[in-house]
């Protein structure tokens, strides 16, 4: 047999190792400020000794609320929405498979067997067997990527592939803050339906009060309609806050991807457990490892990959289709015979006169372009949303004290000029000013500490907290 062609498939497969015509990657220099947002707003987060940085924390460790762990592991379980994005990272990962095997040959093996009986063979005294067999080991129509158009196209897919396991991360991130949000907003409503309650039933008892005066000669109709006024006021919030608990519960069984049970389910805001401090970190390139953006860097290496792809597509082609065909025949065991040959059929397409490849490198250059454009507008995003939740968190617990303040005072002007008007010395209108002021102050507070802890989840979560940690979940080269 003729060993040439043998070692002339070993040499080809050795050219395999060579360098693509990709452009060579750079990471770009981030467009943002390097360093956090300074000023009025942001005082309170200016010193955080002690406070760990995002990367440093796990969700686990920042949600202390034990309640609020199990329905996030409830929904890590059971959410639809992570399990298909679970899902592309596996179809990602199989399509860069496929593409992968193009850099290898495709050996396929063909077998056949016969058996004939002969009866009467001149010069043999006896029946005799025939027996045929024929092997055919091929290679279809095999690409050798000498200029690396095959393996640049498998570093695209190998990069798309990283970058749907970021966008796994990142859902994961939005799932985690989303669940902790519909908790919190839960937890909120409870609250406002409690205050309603309460709110009712004074103001119940403040009716009845005026009721027994005007009986008495002492009121007038106008001030037992203004006490009416209040209790219907409160009357109505109470199903309309109602309502909104059972949406919000609704909208965290359809997260956790089953019905939470009550028991995890919070009374109100002052039953959460206080979300672990945290600091954004002294530098802003804290954001580049973000997924999204992790995600967007890979797209762009990806466009540069196929940058070395449509070059490479301005160069011969040349496909190498081969098979070796092996024959042997035995005659009741008397002879034996056999044959071997290897079939060589190269095919070379020389595509530089093509105007589709021309337009194919066009599109790279441009898909290059819009990668980095979207590179770079993802950390102007994430820079921005990382600012407002500063913003917040330098101002919101001004924004508290300032409001408990002022409901505390307005609840002390209630309480005297409902005394007042009890013993007589004032009238009815000073108790319905003061409790038209009060109820809707401490409405305003239960919003301000909803507002304080969605903060500390969203700036967890931007900064971003709540996925995987980087280098739990690798892709192969």
């Amino acid at each position: 047999m003729n060993k040439q062609p043998l070692i002339l498939l070993v040499g080809v497969v050795l050219l395999l190792g060579g360098c693509t015509l990709a452009p060579k990657y750079t990471q770009p220099k981030a467009p943002i400020p390097d360093k956090w947002p300074k000023g009025a707003a942001y005082k309170d987060t200016r010193a955080m000794p002690g406070a760990p940085t995002v990367p440093e924390l796990k969700w686990e460790d920042f949600f202390a609320d034990k309640s609020l762990q199990k329905i996030i592991e409830m929904a890590l379980n059971n959410n639809l929405d992570l399990r298909l994005a679970a899902l592309n990272v596996e179809r990602a990962r199989a399509l860069y498979g496929i593409q992968r095997a193009e850099l290898f040959p495709v050996v396929n093996v063909d077998a056949s067997g016969s058996k004939q009986r002969l009866a009467d063979v001149y010069g043999f005294g006896q029946a005799l067997t025939l027996e045929q067999y024929s092997v055919n080991l091929g290679i279809a129509s095999w690409e050798i990527d000498f200029f690396g158009r095959i393996r640049s196209l498998k570093d695209r897919a190998l990069e798309e592939y990283l970058a749907t396991d970021q966008a796994r991360r990142s859902a994961q991130i939005a799932l985690v803050a989303e669940v902790a949000r519909a908790y919190l907003t839960l937890a909120a409503d409870r609250e406002n339906l409690k205050l309603s309650r309460s709110t009712l039933k004074t103001q119940q008892a403040n009716y009845n009060f005026v009721k027994r005066r005007l009986e008495l000669g002492l009121e007038t109709e106008l001030d037992l309609r203004q006490a009416q006024t209040r209790v219907d006021a409160a009357r109505r919030d109470i199903p309309r806050f109602t309502q909104f608990a059972a949406q919000d519960q609704n909208a965290l069984n359809l997260l956790a991807g089953s019905p939470v049970s009550e028991d995890l389910l919070p009374a109100d805001l002052s039953s959460v457990a206080p979300f672990k401090e945290i600091s954004p970190g002294l530098s802003s390139e804290t954001l580049l490892n973000r997924p999204d953006i992790v995600a967007a860097e890979h797209r762009l290496k990806g466009a540069y990959a196929f940058i070395g792809a449509a070059r490479a597509a301005f160069f011969p082609r040349i496909s190498l289709t081969t098979s070796l065909g092996t024959a042997s025949a035995e005659l009741s065991g008397l002879f034996k015979s056999g044959s071997g040959a290897w079939n060589f059929a190269p095919q070379i397409v020389l595509p530089i006169f093509d105007a589709r490849v021309w337009a194919a490198l066009r599109v790279s250059k441009a898909d290059r372009k819009i990668a980095l454009t979207q590179y770079e507008k993802a950390i102007q995003t994430a820079f921005r949303e990382v600012a407002d939740s500063l913003a917040v968190q330098g101002t919101i617990n001004e924004q508290v004290s300032a409001q408990q303040s002022l409901v505390n005072a307005t609840a002390e002007t209630y309480r005297l000029s409902n005394k007042r008007y009890e013993n007589g010395i004032d009238n009815y209108l000073t108790v319905l000013v003061a409790q038209q002021s009060l109820y809707p102050q401490q409405k305003v507070l239960i919003g301000l500490h909803l507002a304080k802890f969605a903060n500390q989840v969203r700036l967890y979560a931007v900064l971003g907290g709540g996925g995987d940690q980087p280098g739990t979940s690798q892709g192969g080269s």
